[in-house]
């Protein structure tokens, strides 16, 4: 065995010494001799000096871009929230929701108490401070007159915040049953936790709209975004969700800021609930722009409704790739009829090249 490897390695080695490379003029080809002869070639490759820049030529030429390019700066400004941070207060948080889920190591109960209460401390130290950067760029409007130290509000703000974990388990519970009960290839609810995507999408939503009602800007987006680039689910931290909700597969599901979703609510992969227009832009900023979905709702994959006047009834049905604009009463089903579908043998079609193909 040993020489066999030698003996490749010697043939490798020869046919690498083997390669030639020509230059003509400005352009190289590149040829292979021996066994493969000239069977591989690689023509048009420039044969060009590379241009040499210093540091200080390139940090000149981004100032120079930041000057003339200023819309995406941030400089001599308010220290914003910091996006790092925030993903690992996420995760922390994570954690004290859904203990031994999101933890390296197997979580004793004999240790959860000094345990939770080491990890509460931690995520009051590093969101207090993220909060009164959020508080210092953009504070509410009741804290904006007289100017006041900010940094009491924003450990009040996070204590309140810390104090609703137990109720906003309380929803994920009801989530988890529905994402359970709702999917038959669910092995069990601690498959569910561990591996849906699903959950840690709308637990992270859940913490978010916490921070959205007190008007904490930038940390509940960056949250949810945070869960959107995971979960492949765009959940926006203003959407007001009930409880038993669920959401099969997650991918390509967007929930917009005013969307209201009643409770036992079931969605699938690629449903849109979004605004009908936004040209008006920011003056439609506070006004209801999304559907209201009311309770025990099906919708399947990749229906979209649009419009903030738009109400979906209780216990309706909306159908795959529906594409709904109006109200429709409860117990509603909504199916889209306008799509045909044909099926035909191949070697019928290529027979008759002028066969319909509807799709």
């Amino acid at each position: 065995m040993h020489s066999f490897w030698n003996s490749r390695m010697v043939a490798i080695q020869g046919w690498l010494y083997g390669i030639r490379i020509s230059a003509f003029s400005r352009t190289s080809t590149l040829r292979i001799p021996g066994l493969l002869g000239r069977l591989a070639s690689i023509p048009h490759i420039r044969n060009t000096v590379p241009v040499q820049l210093t540091v200080a030529q390139i940090t000149e030429r981004l100032l120079e871009s930041y000057h003339h390019t200023g819309g995406i700066n941030h400089l001599d400004g308010k220290n914003l929230p910091s996006k790092r941070g925030i993903a690992l207060i996420s995760n922390d948080l994570l954690r004290l929701l859904f203990p031994g889920f999101f933890d390296e190591q197997v979580v004793h109960s004999s240790e959860l108490k000094a345990g939770t209460a080491h990890l509460v401390e931690e995520v009051l130290v590093t969101l207090e401070a993220e909060i009164a950067k959020s508080l210092e760029y953009s504070p509410p409007p009741e804290l904006r007159s007289p100017k006041r130290d900010l940094r009491p509000i924003a450990r009040t703000y996070t204590l309140e915040f810390l104090e609703s974990l137990p109720r906003i388990r309380d929803l994920l519970q009801t989530d988890t049953e529905a994402a359970f009960n709702g999917d038959p290839a669910a092995l069990s609810k601690e498959e569910v936790i561990v591996a849906y995507p699903f959950i840690e999408a709308i637990a992270v939503q859940r913490l978010a709209h916490e921070l959205y009602l007190k008007n904490v800007a930038l940390i509940p987006r960056i949250m949810t975004e945070w869960a959107h680039t995971r979960t492949g689910m765009d959940l926006h931290p203003g959407a007001r969700i009930g409880s038993h909700f669920f959401v099969d597969h997650c991918t390509g599901t967007v929930v917009g800021e005013t969307a209201i979703i009643g409770d036992h609510v079931k969605m699938y992969q690629g449903v849109g609930l979004v605004a009908r227009s936004l040209a008006a832009g920011q003056a439609l900023r506070g006004k209801q722009r999304h559907p209201t979905i009311e309770d025990h709702v099906t919708i399947y994959a990749g229906a979209t409704i649009m419009g903030g006047d738009t109400v979906i009834g209780e216990h309706s049905t909306i159908g795959a790739s529906v594409f709904l604009t109006t109200s429709v009463p409860p117990h509603s089903l909504v199916v889209q009829e306008e799509a045909n579908v044909k099926v035909m043998s191949k070697k019928d079609r290529e027979r008759n090249s002028t066969a319909d193909f509807i799709v």
